[in-house]
């Protein structure tokens, strides 16, 4: 079963349970490290792995309508990064200051919730995006959601161009976010010019 399937429930696991966020991938469990970090911990293929450790170990300890505050807008905005199949290193850099400017996380508890939702969306993208955008909007304030679908729109317009298969997710996610029509209309318009749908139609009335 899936992080995603564990923290916001699914068939085996209801939402009402406390489950734990996982350790990064490549980090060795939470559970396994010991209540006082050495001093000078053997770097691992992804980072210091004691500093790993502390902070999911922060992570675990949030309560658990938080972690799935924060894992759920990581993730739905991720939707919104792996819309043309692929999640750029600036993309990454946008959920991570995302999730710190808009839900008040730590920079390094940000690196490690944006990590894990990134997984998860590439490796099983549409089969929990309905889930985990449902669940989101169960936990969040309508000043939040709003937040996230921005955050969706500024990841998706990354390379300065929203295509058509990314504005289709978009839209999805302010459907099932269930953002007020004019909010929605509001922020596309905020990225109107970044359109490559309103960008074709003026080249073709450009001549």
């Amino acid at each position: 079963m899936s992080f995603m399937h564990r923290l916001f429930g699914g068939s085996n696991a209801p939402h009402e349970s406390e489950p734990a966020l996982p350790v990064a991938p490549g980090a060795p469990p939470a559970a396994a490290a010991p209540d006082t970090a050495p001093a000078a911990a053997a770097p691992s293929p992804q980072g210091d792995t004691a500093t790993v450790r502390r902070i999911v170990g922060q992570l675990e300890a949030l309560p658990p309508d938080r972690a799935r505050l924060l894992a759920g807008a990581a993730y739905v905005v991720s939707r919104a990064a792996n819309a043309d199949l692929e999640i750029t290193t600036d993309e990454i850099a946008l959920m991570e200051q995302m999730l710190v400017e808009r839900l008040d996380v730590a920079e390094a508890e940000a690196i490690i919730v944006v990590e894990i939702a990134r997984q998860q969306a590439f490796m099983f993208g549409s089969t929990e995006d309905y889930l985990v955008t449902r669940e989101f909007k169960r936990v969040s304030t309508p000043e939040q959601r709003l937040g996230v679908l921005r955050a969706c729109f500024q990841v998706a317009a990354a390379n300065d161009e929203i295509s058509s298969p990314e504005s289709a997710v978009l839209n999805q996610i302010a459907t099932e976010l269930d953002i007020d029509p004019s909010d929605f209309d509001a922020v596309r318009t905020e990225h109107r010019d970044q359109l490559s749908v309103v960008r074709a139609i003026r080249a073709v009335q450009a001549g």
